[in-house]
């Protein structure tokens, strides 16, 4: 059984090789038996002008801090029809100057002992089965949807899932709604958050097939539904994801996903569009397993924010880290961004990767959004170069111990025209060190 406690390794190991995303199903264990599982986390982190590009100024951003988290689950299968998940999660940020208050100044913050994963799944995840409750969406790359596992806290929804899967395809149907994070009470969804007037309803049709011998795809269909003082909040994002195998295509591997949205956004007419293009080659045979790839993704703007439509893609609930770099920068909304991945395994339990990205606005009369899809780092400023800056990221990924793993990586931001036309153009710096222990 693939323990919930070991998604951080999994989603981690994904930035560092390349690969068929398999079905989002697990083995169940045998009927009547029990599994509690444990997790450690921390992370320390250095961030130098990640939020304001500017030297002379000594932001509570500029700062060192410690994140922290535990997690405490248990797993029950009382019938072999039957699976029961909960796990319970504590999450602290220390010696950081910012407030420790989650998503506050980029603050992951503090949230006391709170449910994360309370589930009950009937049926048999290999065939048919209904989930239903507090847990993870996990789609595609999670360009769309994904728990954010890089987060203290990470992302889980409230909802409903009915799975369906045959030998060569699997479809799921979801409705739900995403959990919110409250530092001082019980996190809530929209679902059962009555006085919330936001009523988020977050649905789908997600449909993954192997049918094409030498590639995953997929085909898609979601909805958001929410309700401001600005106007109500209804459109589909549709699309489609073609992932190629390296093993079947002599090391070869490639991805396309494209994505469109119709609807209404706080009562505007949204239509806009993103796409993912992606080549790279995998020496199999080399002891290194080298990879060396080419991205470029891009999410379309907005270049009149005054009329009574939106072309500004929604980036709705990605995995943003590491993506479009791990400074968490950008989203996938208004954005050029063209990389290139070097990643190679020089030991059995030791990963590297090494990225360069080259970022550009789509529409300088938008706005440059960070990795949360609604922090601006700038002004709108329409007569700026498009030309925000180039990302370097390092990172590192060992296996200390069978239950014991550890990540460090150091990122550095060259700022771009964008930021010397809009204000201050300095350069930015992050580095961390996480260690990770499960069981």
């Amino acid at each position: 059984m693939r323990r919930l406690s070991s998604i951080t390794l999994l989603l981690l190991s994904q930035s560092l090789q390349a690969g068929v995303t398999p079905a989002p199903v697990v083995d169940l264990p045998k009927p009547d038996s029990w599994q509690f599982t444990f997790q450690a986390r921390v992370r320390g982190e250095y961030r130098d002008n990640v939020y304001d590009f500017n030297d002379a100024k000594k932001s509570v951003t500029d700062d060192s801090w410690l994140l922290h988290r535990i997690r405490l689950g248990i797993e029950w299968q009382p019938l072999d029809w039957l699976h029961v998940t909960a796990q319970g999660q504590d999450v602290r940020e220390s010696f950081s100057d910012r407030a420790d208050v989650p998503l506050q100044q980029g603050a992951e913050g503090d949230d006391a002992f709170d449910l994360r994963l309370a589930s009950l799944e009937f049926g048999y995840p290999k065939r048919m089965s209904f989930k239903f409750g507090r847990q993870i969406l996990s789609y595609g790359d999670e360009r769309l949807v994904g728990p954010l596992e890089w987060l203290n806290f990470s992302r889980t929804f409230d909802a409903a899932k009915l799975h369906y899967q045959e030998e060569n395809w699997w479809v799921d149907g979801f409705v739900s709604s995403v959990v919110r994070i409250h530092e001082s009470h019980f996190n809530v969804s929209d679902f059962s958050d009555t006085q919330n007037p936001r009523h988020q309803i977050f649905s789908g049709i997600y449909f993954s097939s192997s049918i094409v011998p030498i590639q995953e795809t997929d085909l898609y269909a979601l909805h958001l539904h929410e309700e401001s003082i600005q106007g109500a909040t209804d459109f589909v994002t549709y699309g489609s994801r073609m992932k190629g195998d390296p093993l079947k295509l002599k090391g070869w591997d490639y991805t396309l996903e494209l994505v469109g949205q119709a609807g209404q956004l706080q009562g505007k007419n949204l239509r806009a569009y993103a796409f993912h293009l992606e080549s790279g080659y995998n020496w199999l045979q080399s002891a290194w397993k080298p990879r060396l790839g080419l991205e470029y993704s891009h999410g379309s703007g907005d270049g009149n924010t005054a009329d009574n439509k939106v072309n500004t893609f929604q980036n709705l609930f990605p995995t943003n880290h590491p993506p479009y770099g791990f400074m968490d920068t950008f989203s996938w909304q208004n954005m050029h961004n063209l990389v290139l991945r070097l990643a190679a395994q020089p030991h059995a339990k030791v990963k590297t990767t090494m990225d360069l990205h080259g970022f550009w606005l789509a529409d300088t009369g938008d706005a440059w959004y960070r990795a949360n899809g609604t922090t601006q780092v700038r002004k709108i400023t329409p007569g700026a170069s498009n030309y925000a800056g180039a990302e370097a990221d390092f990172t590192v990924n060992t296996k200390l111990s069978k239950h014991l793993d550890m990540l460090v990586g150091y990122s550095h931001f060259f700022a771009g025209a964008y930021l010397h036309d809009t204000g201050t153009g300095d350069d930015a710096d992050f580095a961390y060190l996480m260690l990770t222990l499960n069981y």
